[in-house]
């Protein structure tokens, strides 16, 4: 390339850049996260985290069991067309709002002044439950499936003490990669990609091609199985097969969600206000295409089902592995799954941590002023990292006493994530009026597509807060209910108590500095812009 060439090209990325941080100056913000993404690493971010080869393997025996091969194949073409409606209206609202904040940024823009603020509340604590139930699931899948490989050609036994001990050492070190690594993240998510895309393929060929016999259509298309209850006995009758299959789509709704990382990216993205809403779509069409091939493959090459049902090694996708290609391969494949796993979960944390400090940063979470600070040598906010990792781990420890505790958390991350995307959907909805688009746009389809949306989530965070098992009992309630409502609980009660009063949404951080007002100390706010009306929230 010629000098001439290459000054040329670093200019348009020099006035690209500009153009972004006038963008997010324009929001009210200064630019303090590195900005060294491009289209294909934002939607790495998003394409890893959503990650099929995690969310079907972890889920697998909750697929079979809740519904069979039927309603795990075609609930995961329902689910992705509906998830590409949701993720296509909030590729909308990505684009006129790019900010790491999000949702709950969009449902403070979206809403009329005097709701701002609690609907931007309300969604943010929405949204970081979902993300941290969202890493919890991930991680703790990929403890599960680390003791599971342990135990291949070796006489290791797992306990639920040793998966949790394996669980901290797995968010440990995610944690460190995103503290001391972050300037590696944009190689990492690179590899990730790759490791995604060509992981899933060769598995499913791998297994495929080495199959002693495959399942027929009939089987993988039409077969239904109520294994919800002891003895296989289900829920009882007939009838409730129409309940089973509704609350099998868990495992294709699990999977396909946290594409909203796109969008707390968008700081970190280069043309944010249109990678950011073409990340968040590539993510899940490519997810949803592979992920029914990875399905299909996994269902073709089961050779005994109650084998596969009831597996030695504890995992019904380790199972199939084994009966396809033997120990040794299996252990190969074992390895892809994993990593793709951790992977998943770094990446995970990564877009949590950004939510959180965002956040933070607007004074939404107690201890904000400590929470809101970017470590100035490594550009990353360290201490929602940790924040993060943390209360990951918590979520994760019913598990020590739980037989059902991994999909109430898959469960909490679903509804706790679609409901921070449905809120500001809404809002988009009813204040269609004040909605001014950014580049990227729906036209004529952008009211009913978020209609459809917002009425699939509602949809879906009543589902999976229902009864997974019966009989229910302490072992086998689904916990979903308690932790939602623990999340309404806080933000609502604490909401009337006391953040109505000082809490008032995102705050135009610029305007604030310049008049000398630390937006992290509401108090102060009051005082020092007392007599002025040019610091607002957003």
């Amino acid at each position: 390339m010629s000098d001439s060439a290459s000054q040329n090209q670093s200019a348009m990325k020099g006035n690209a850049m500009e153009k972004d941080e006038a963008e997010l100056a324009r929001m009210g913000y200064k630019q303090e996260l590195k900005r060294e993404l491009g289209l294909m690493q934002n939607f790495g971010v998003s394409f890893s985290i959503i990650s099929v080869i995690t969310g079907i393997p972890s889920l697998f025996l909750y697929g079979l069991n809740t519904g069979g091969p039927a309603v795990m194949v075609w609930g995961w073409v329902i689910v992705a067309f509906f998830t590409m409606l949701v993720g296509l209206a909030m590729a909308e609202v990505c684009s006129a709002h790019p900010t790491s904040g999000g949702p709950y940024f969009w449902a403070a823009m979206l809403s009329r002044r005097e709701n701002a603020a609690l609907a931007s509340w309300i969604t943010g604590w929405f949204n970081l439950l979902g993300q941290v139930a969202v890493t919890t699931g991930i991680s703790f899948a990929c403890a599960n499936f680390v003791s599971t490989a342990c135990t291949l050609k070796t006489s290791f036994v797992p306990t639920p003490n040793t998966t949790i001990g394996i669980y901290a050492a797995v968010l440990f070190t995610q944690g460190l990669t995103n503290t001391f690594g972050v300037h590696l993240l944009h190689y990492l998510n690179n590899i990730s990609v790759w490791w995604h895309a060509v992981g899933t393929f060769s598995l499913a060929v791998a297994i495929l091609a080495k199959a002693p016999h495959h399942q027929s259509g009939h089987f993988v298309f039409r077969t239904f199985i109520d294994g919800t209850g002891a003895a296989g006995e289900g829920w009882g009758s007939r009838a409730s097969n129409a309940y089973v299959a509704v609350i099998g789509i868990l495992m294709a709704q699990y999977t396909l969600t946290g594409f909203d990382a796109s969008a707390h990216m968008t700081e970190e993205t280069r043309n944010a206000a249109m990678s950011g809403s073409i990340g968040i779509i590539m993510a899940i069409g490519v997810s949803a295409i592979l992920g029914w091939f990875l399905l299909l493959g996994l269902l073709f090459s089961i050779q005994d089902l109650d084998a596969t049902l009831d597996p030695e090694t504890g995992q019904p996708v380790t199972q199939i592995f084994l009966d396809t290609v033997g120990e040794n391969g299996a252990i190969v494949l074992m390895v892809i799954v994993i990593g793709a796993m951790y992977f998943c979960g770094t990446f995970s944390i990564t877009s949590n941590s950004r939510m959180m400090y965002a956040f933070a940063r607007d004074g939404g979470i107690p201890g904000h002023k400590f929470l809101s600070k970017v470590s100035p040598r490594w550009k990353s906010p360290i201490r929602t990292v940790w924040l993060a990792c943390t209360l990951s781990f918590i979520l994760g420890l019913p598990s020590l006493g739980s037989s059902v505790a991994f999909s109430a958390a898959t469960s909490i991350a679903t509804i706790g994530l679609y409901i921070s995307y449905g809120i500001p959907i809404a809002l988009r909805v009813v204040y269609r009026d004040q909605f001014v688009r950014g580049p990227f746009h729906l036209g004529a389809f952008s009211y009913p597509v978020a209609i459809t949306a917002v009425a699939w989530i509602m949809l879906i965070s009543i589902v999976f807060i229902l009864p997974q098992v019966n009989p229910v009992d302490s072992q086998t309630f689904n916990y979903a209910i308690v932790a939602v409502g623990i999340v309404i609980t806080y933000s609502v009660g604490f909401w009337l108590l006391s953040a109505r009063k000082w809490f008032t949404g995102p705050v135009k951080q610029i305007a604030a500095e310049e008049m000398g007002i630390d937006v992290m100390v509401p108090s102060k706010n009051e005082k020092a812009a007392a007599g002025s009306d040019t610091v607002e929230p957003i």
